[in-house]
């Protein structure tokens, strides 16, 4: 590990959040199919788990699947949701070993019936864990989560179980699939892209962003840690001046 990259072990996120991009473009690199790409990721993502839980990272959130990913060639969903099943089953062990809970946020009635068994078969096993909560954002959209909040607080509103005059950033946050975790502090997307691609939107509001050219298939955990030492490097404000935090 290079050592210009020593973390303070005092200051580090209690969320990460990433977006795992580049798959296709490495593939393609490689001369070889997307889902050769996908299937390579899953390295990067067990290094990435991994290196997380020893760090005692609380929360990390991986970006898996949108809604809009649904519209990719069929072929490609199908082996995206083979590795998926495969990568949840060969990898229980490994989260039983590190005290990870596993939890999911999306509209998991998309997936497919096997898919979503292993998903939940899972997530029951890792209930009971108490170190770092593993979120896979699967079939996830954050507009389709906050008009699914909107339409839960209307609810309310109608049977009259909730005033309107009582709505605030609590109420939402109550009703969104991230409700019993903290807002992410710092999201990090790979492959050079520079957008959150519909990726908490709501729960990044004051997240700081890091973007790397590094394609995912080769995200390492020197990758993560000079993301981590860019955010220790950050002062974060929340709307306040430099001199009122001082």
């Amino acid at each position: 590990m290079d050592n210009t990259f020593t973390l303070n072990t005092e200051n580090l996120p209690q969320h990460i959040a990433i977006i795992m991009d580049g798959n296709g473009r490495w593939a393609k690199q490689q001369g070889m199919l997307r889902a050769f790409g996908h299937e390579s990721g899953v390295k990067s993502v067990r290094e990435t788990v991994e290196a997380c839980a020893r760090l005692k990272i609380k929360f990390l959130t991986l970006y898996a699947f949108s809604t809009e990913n649904w519209n990719r060639p069929k072929l490609e969903v199908d082996a995206l949701m083979s590795i998926l099943m495969n990568s949840l089953k060969k990898e229980l062990p490994t989260m039983q070993k590190n005290n990870i809970k596993l939890n999911t946020i999306g509209n998991a009635n998309m997936l497919p019936d096997r898919a979503r068994k292993q998903l939940f078969d899972v997530i029951e096993q890792t209930k009971d864990n108490t170190g770092m909560t593993l979120t896979l954002a699967l079939s996830y959209g954050s507009r389709e989560e906050l008009v699914a909040a909107v339409k839960e607080i209307c609810e309310e509103v109608k049977t009259n179980k909730l005033d309107i005059a009582d709505i605030n950033d609590t109420v939402i946050q109550s009703h969104l699939y991230t409700r019993n975790m903290p807002d992410a502090d710092l999201v990090i997307r790979t492959s050079g892209e520079q957008r959150i691609s519909n990726f908490l939107l709501w729960q990044a509001a004051y997240a700081e962003l890091y973007f790397t050219e590094v394609l995912w298939p080769d995200f390492r955990e020197e990758d993560l840690h000079k993301a981590i030492f860019s955010y220790q490097k950050r002062e974060r404000r929340f709307g306040k001046t430099s001199e009122q935090l001082k």
